[in-house]
Order: structure tokens, then sequence, then C-alpha cells
């Protein structure tokens, strides 16, 4: 048997009622991270939704500060969000440009992973690779 088999068979013989009240989670949470562990080298957010990309922006190189378009968020980090906008480096929306009427304590509050949002470009570092965006459009 390979090393994923033998894994896979540990997480079949899980006690799902125990484990969850030791960890203080909900049972059904249990059974969906144990079927995502079995589904080695997979990363879920192929399932999310594509960026809706510009046909002239393909690179960082094309990318213009002023520039608007639409991007999908594909992490989030306490301060800001990452999202991809089809040049093959994400922008940072740091917290402080996540359009909100109020204080916004966690970029969780605003946006989530997979959201489509509308960004506007406000600074490219081309040497450092880095992408500074605004949802405050």
């Amino acid at each position: 048997m390979n090393d994923i088999g033998a894994k896979n068979l540990k997480l079949d013989n899980i006690d799902i009622k125990e484990i969850s009240k030791e960890l203080d989670i909900g049972q059904e949470t249990l059974k969906d991270i144990i079927n995502e562990l079995k589904k080695p080298g997979r990363d879920p957010r192929e399932d999310m939704p594509k960026p809706i990309l510009r046909k002239n922006v393909l690179t960082i190189d094309d990318l213009e500060i002023g520039m608007t378009m639409q991007g999908t968020v594909r992490n989030i980090v306490d301060f800001g969000a990452f999202v991809d906008i089809g040049v093959h480096q994400d922008g940072l929306v740091h917290i402080s440009q996540l359009v909100a009427d109020r204080f916004v304590k966690h970029p969780l509050d605003i946006v989530s992973v997979g959201d489509i949002v509308d960004v506007k470009v406000l600074d490219i570092d081309i040497k450092r690779n880095r992408i500074n965006l605004t949802m405050i459009i």
C-alpha cells in the first residue's frame, strides 16, 4: 500500500464524534476537513470563480496607475486582501483601502476568498514585483 493509501485508511478510522468534541468543532465541519485531506495536492481555490480579465493587461508591465479592473480575492491576511487581477502576481488591497462605511477591524469583515471585486491600481513596483490596489474607486 502506498503512503497516500495508508494515510487515507487512518483518516477513515477517526472517531468523528470524539474528535469533534476534543477540537470543539461540529461533526459536519470535521467530516468536510477529513474529505479535503483525502485529496492530496488539490488546491480548493481551483473551484472558485475565475477573475474577469482585461484582454490588454497580461503582465505587470501592462498595468498603469489609476487603471480599474475586476479581480478575485485569493487570500486574506490581517493587513489586507490579495486580489488576482490576471497578471501572474496578486495585488494587495491594504486594510485601509477596503470599501466600508465603518472602521474595518479585519478584512474578513468586508471580503471573502473567492469574491469578485472592483479595484484600482495605486502603485506598481516592478523591481519588487508588487502591486498596490484600492477598492475605493
